[in-house]
């Protein structure tokens, strides 16, 4: 039974435009956040007398506090009638625009700006995007869609664009491309494979649920009214309480793992080419797997999956302690230690994509559909502050102890904190949890 239900999932034009979203924004983390961006600026801003990975710290906390305060007005008013795509429109151009914009500037300033500005505009769109999902599909199929997004999305924008670049920037050489000409390349493309990509959600995805727009003199005031009475409406709601705050914990786990693993590797001693194919590794991994454990969860429910996924970041939380103390203490080599890596680079790729899939479906579950930007925007709030917890967490362990291996083992306590606040509502976190039927 559970197969035929599998194979008989067959997307509308809307479901397919909007999962073509995550495959277009994809690019941006993986470009812009992560691998060939911040090397550019760092070196840019060197040149110029500057610390570069301090000027980068500090605007991506500014984009990330703006955007944590933009969100639950944003959610509000995408509810408004008629608004969700605007407001949507409004942050995918600041995004692609500023993203474009930034391959040709020089000064370290101006590729400083045009970054936090982008990083603006690519956070909100993905938060009006997530809004969305409640009008372009029913609930029992929002497990399913949601992976099948975070699978394309690894696809699109995690791999193929990545793999230009690092095309670009190893054999462009060859071709009279210099390495500051290839990373103002990759930035074109990933700007234009963001835009272009979008054309479908553009086109095609239309907002079914809202409320009625008031008056224009009261558009502000109804906004912000709208925003106190959603943060009512959560701490009322213990299913929705117990759920965001579980959430808060697990996924400050999931993205420390994830912004922390090649630092921690580098800091052991690993060569820098095997991590990077190791996390390729991962991208490439997650693909089917966040389609499989969104199946999962419509056969054993959301819940359990995300507790079976929290459970397995536990252990690779210890494979990461094992790995790092291994080498301080000199049990075994680097060569032994970087196997580790892949073996725990693989195992995130396994429930990466899952956990944030479901987290994000079945969140959209619980909230009404006509109230889903504004939800979303305290969702989001607590995923962006949820990013501070962990790498201070990390930082301070080392700091305090001078041993890495037990900074990765501390992140332990968020995924454990997540499993206590998850058990002690499970019979409010269980009521309701949909399966496909």
């Amino acid at each position: 039974m559970f197969k035929r239900k599998t194979e008989k999932f067959k997307m509308t034009r809307q479901e397919k435009s909007w999962v073509m979203y995550d495959w277009a924004n994809s690019v941006y983390a993986t470009v812009m956040m992560a691998a060939v961006f911040p090397i550019y600026f760092t070196n840019v801003a060197e040149s110029a007398g500057q610390q570069g990975d301090y000027w980068w710290g500090i605007a991506t906390s500014a984009a990330m506090i703006v955007i944590a305060l933009l969100a639950p007005i944003a959610g509000a008013f995408c509810d408004f009638h008629g608004y969700k795509k605007k407001i949507f429109i409004l942050f995918f151009a600041l995004g692609v625009g500023f993203t474009f914009a930034s391959a040709f500037f020089d000064n370290w300033i101006f590729l400083l700006f045009g970054y936090g500005i982008s990083h603006i505009g690519f956070s909100g769109s993905i938060l009006v995007n997530d809004a969305f999902l409640s009008d372009v599909t029913e609930p029992e199929r929002m497990d399913t869609l949601s992976g099948y997004g975070f699978a394309y999305g690894y696809i699109g924008g995690s791999t193929i664009p990545f793999l230009m670049s690092i095309a670009l920037i190893n054999f462009g050489g060859n071709f009279g491309i210099d390495m500051t000409m290839a990373v103002r390349i990759s930035v074109v493309i990933a700007a234009l494979w963001w835009g272009l990509f979008t054309i479908p959600f553009l086109k095609n995805c239309k907002q079914t649920h809202s409320i009625e727009m008031p008056s224009a003199g009261k558009v502000v005031k109804s906004a912000f009214i709208a925003v106190g009475q959603t943060a009512k409406k959560i701490f009322h709601n213990k299913k929705i309480l117990i759920f965001i705050l579980a959430y808060f914990f697990y996924i400050d786990g999931v993205g420390t793992v994830i912004n922390m693993s090649t630092s921690y590797g580098t800091t052991l001693g690993l060569d820098a080419t095997g991590m990077i194919l190791a996390l390729l590794v991962t991208q490439i991994v997650a693909v089917p797997c966040s389609i499989w454990f969104s199946a999962l969860s419509r056969r054993f429910g959301s819940i359990k999956m995300l507790r079976a996924a929290v459970c397995v970041y536990l252990v690779i939380c210890i494979t990461g302690f094992i790995m790092g103390f291994g080498l301080e203490e000199g049990f075994f080599g680097v060569e032994t230690a970087l196997v580790l890596f892949w073996i725990l680079a693989t195992m995130v790729g396994s429930v990466q994509g899952g956990i944030q899939a479901i987290s994000r479906s079945y969140f959209c579950q619980m909230v009404p559909p006509e109230n889903a930007g504004e939800f979303f925007g305290f969702f989001d709030i607590f995923g962006k502050f949820a990013a501070v917890l962990g790498p201070l967490l990390y930082a301070m362990t080392v700091r305090f102890t001078g041993r890495s291996s037990l900074a990765i083992l501390s992140i332990i306590a968020l995924f454990a904190t997540a499993l206590i606040i998850m058990g002690a509502g499970n019979k409010y976190l269980k009521a309701d949890d949909k399966k496909a039927v």
